[in-house]
Formats: structure tokens, sequence, C-alpha cells
């Protein structure tokens, strides 16, 4: 598996993204996804999040590319079950007289 480095700069919106990530749902979905792809109904159940604010966030943290789908299979009821594993490996955040800096180590797909 292989890793990038992604930067934001305060015209990159990293103010956003990092909104985005402060929030305690984000925080606690992208914990539960570090080492091993969940659906949403484990992820909301290992955390006790409400399984709509569950859905929520994932939806956020999928478009904000924090989130990756891992795998999508069916289940013996025949309905899509869809995997969501953490692209984060860890986050760096600067502040400073040129702005804010947000650093991401992320892997590629």
């Amino acid at each position: 598996m292989s890793y990038q480095s992604l930067k934001y700069s305060q015209s990159d919106n990293a103010i956003a993204l990092l909104h985005e990530l402060s929030d305690e749902v984000a925080y606690r979905i992208i914990a539960s996804t570090f080492e091993s792809a969940k659906t949403v109904t484990q992820i909301s159940t290992e955390n006790e999040i409400p399984l709509s604010s569950t859905y929520k966030k994932i939806k956020k943290l999928v478009k904000s590319r924090i989130l990756r789908v891992e795998k999508i299979t069916i289940d013996n009821a025949g309905k899509k079950v869809i995997f969501y594993k953490s692209k984060i490996r860890n986050l760096e955040f600067k502040m400073g007289v040129q702005g804010v800096t947000l650093e991401l180590n992320c892997m590629v797909s």
C-alpha cells in the first residue's frame, strides 16, 4: 500500500477541511476505519452514533476524500453492502503568519 502527502493551504479550503475533520462524529468514524474497512451499520454500532448521522457524515467524508469505498458486496438478502476505510494515516495542522496549512498523509487508491 502506498501513501502520498497532500497539502492544503488557506486558499485550498484547509479551514473547511479542518472544520470537517474536527467534528467528534467525523473523528470517531475516521478512527474506527483506520485499520479495517467497515459498513455503516458496524461504524454506527461500534461508536454509538445514530445510523442516520453516520450515513450523513460518511457521505461528506467520502466527498471530501477522507474515506474511500474499500469494497461493495451483496448480502444474503440481496442488498448492497458498502465497506468504508479511512484514507488518512496522519494529519499535521500549522497556523502562522502566512495562514493555515493542513498536511494529510493519505493512502493512494
